[in-house]
């Protein structure tokens, strides 16, 4: 019997002793199995970052241009781009520093490199610059060919017939160019919250507006669709003057007895001539102070809104700028 008993355990040893061994023979397999998938993985996450794209193909109004991501040295020949590059905490080495608005002044110190302007890029100086990307709008769409011979240039200028739209896919193509797109969504939140709360407000008054550009002693007339007609189209003020010809980017040419007839509740002027001009003499309020516009319903009510002409004229379509120019508007309604 105790043979048997004797027999029993040794087998019991032996046996306990092969389970042992197969158990860390699995678990060593396993080991080299974990390893072996933790290889794949931070492989797979190494191809991944090598897949993510360095370049963009960007179509625009004038053509089509191959962009890298993250450019380090960016021309810019728009103040309402240059405007979402600082709101998006993005930084240009050049841009035309004649006309830069008040507000974006820091661009006119010798951090930066003076482009040009915006109309007449320097070409030299620009070459020398060896950019990564050009950024150019209407006013220096002439140049368009001779920079991208220089270095990828994209158009973004603004579509006046759809200039929300158009702003919200200029911004988002800038937050993807420079990597920030969560931060240019964000932006552009707030501000459709701001259109949205404008239009309830302006589309509930029974009035309607008409908007003036002054310049030295003159007056022009814009309307839906023009380049500051999204004061009708998308921020819901009613129009004074529906027949308005707006084919030109300089309006219409109008008198002081055209404004006393078309008689809006609400006038919104923007003084050309005290961005553009050196040393003018007339500004916008001078110019509209007189016994015929002072009898428009406008003018006697309290009802004449004289618009930052820096946004407006000089940076429209930037974060900043587009913000400051819903903010103008609705406060005529308060």
């Amino acid at each position: 019997m105790k043979k048997t008993l004797l027999g029993m355990s040794t087998l019991a040893i032996l046996l306990a002793a092969c389970g042992n061994e197969e158990a860390s023979s699995n678990a060593s397999e396993g080991n080299t199995t974990n390893e072996v998938n933790q290889t794949e993985a931070t492989s797979n996450e190494a191809n991944t970052t090598e897949e993510e794209p360095t370049e963009l193909v960007v179509e625009h109004d004038l053509g089509e241009t191959t962009v890298p991501t993250n450019p380090e040295k960016v021309v810019v020949f728009d103040y309402g781009v240059l405007d979402t590059m600082r709101e998006l905490g993005v930084d240009p080495i050049a841009v035309p520093q004649g006309n830069i608005p008040s507000y974006l002044n820091e661009f006119e110190s010798d951090t930066y490199q003076n482009a040009g302007t915006l109309f007449e890029p320097n070409f030299e100086a620009i070459f020398d610059m060896d950019p990564d990307l050009i950024l150019i709008s209407g006013r220096a769409a002439e140049a368009y060919d001779e920079l991208s011979d220089i270095a990828p240039t994209v158009f973004l200028g603004l579509d006046t017939e759809n200039y929300v739209e158009s702003f919200e896919h200029n911004t988002m193509l800038l937050g993807e160019i420079f990597g920030k797109e969560e931060e240019a969504a964000e932006q552009l939140a707030t501000i459709e919250e701001e259109i949205e709360a404008l239009q309830s407000v302006a589309s509930g008054e029974e009035g309607n507006g008409l908007i003036l550009l002054t310049n030295e002693g003159e007056l022009s007339a814009y309307g839906t669709g023009s380049r500051f007609g999204l004061i009708h189209d998308d921020f819901g003020v009613g129009v004074a003057d529906e027949t308005i010809d707006n084919s030109t980017r300089h309006g219409q040419n109008v008198s002081f007895e055209y404004v006393l007839e078309t008689n809006p509740d609400y006038l919104f002027v923007i003084d050309r001539g005290a961005v553009v001009s050196d040393g003018g003499e007339v500004d916008g309020q001078a110019t509209l102070d007189n016994d015929i516009v002072g009898q428009t319903t406008a003018a006697t009510e309290g009802n004449v809104m004289y618009l930052n002409p820096e946004y407006w004229y000089l940076s429209s379509g930037g974060l900043r700028s587009v913000s400051e120019m819903v903010k103008e508007v609705a406060s005529v309604f308060e």
